[in-house]
């Protein structure tokens, strides 16, 4: 009788299976990805119509090469040292601001991170992430829900009746599929070259 391995992350192939060992890789993983996350916050990249950041690019892959339960801890990791004052979020001086920048215009944006991060990581554990157009539609579907999040929070703060969309879409969506498109690209790639070693 043959059994077939369950899909599991691509950090699965990178992290000891039990012991302290694993709980070591995890913590160390989830540190560096919020690293990651926290310069792709501050590098600008010039884009029309407006310079963005990587953010959605590196939280995506991580998400993706994570999975559900990493994923997870390392964003709410990197909302914790967010919360905490740190400076890891795009515009905060190098103080940081702590909860008062995260309940500001973004802090909707930065609570759909959380659940983008969740839904990605949760269809990655499951194998979506091997096939670069089904990791797109996951993606996509993660960005949508950020994006729901982000203009409902926008527009209680603002006001419904100021341009929400002018303000915290349009300047940002052609970026934003750009990005999930290359990390969509990224992940089933690298799945393919461990397949060939």
């Amino acid at each position: 009788m043959t059994t077939i391995a369950a899909p599991s992350p691509l950090v699965g192939r990178l992290v000891p299976a039990e012991g302290i060992s694993r709980i070591l890789a995890q913590v160390l993983l989830a540190v560096a990805g919020t690293l990651l996350i926290w310069a792709s916050a501050k590098v600008k990249v010039p884009f029309y119509p407006v310079p963005v950041t990587m953010q959605v690019f590196v939280i995506m892959g991580l998400a993706a090469t994570y999975g559900f339960r990493l994923g997870l801890a390392t964003i709410l990791l990197y909302m914790a040292e967010g919360a905490f004052g740190m400076p890891v979020f795009t515009d905060t001086p190098e103080k940081g601001l702590g909860i008062a920048y995260m309940m500001q215009a973004t802090g909707g944006y930065l609570a759909g991170f959380v659940v983008m991060t969740a839904i990605v990581g949760w269809f990655a554990e499951r194998g979506f992430d091997r096939n670069p157009f089904v990791l797109f539609g996951v993606m996509l579907t993660g960005l949508a829900v950020m994006y729901a999040l982000g203009l409902f929070w926008l527009g209680a703060l603002l006001g419904w009746d100021k341009p929400v969309l002018e303000w915290g879409f349009y300047p940002f969506i052609l970026a934003d599929l750009t990005k999930i498109a290359l990390a969509s690209c990224l992940v089933p790639a690298i799945w393919r070259m461990f397949r060939k070693s």
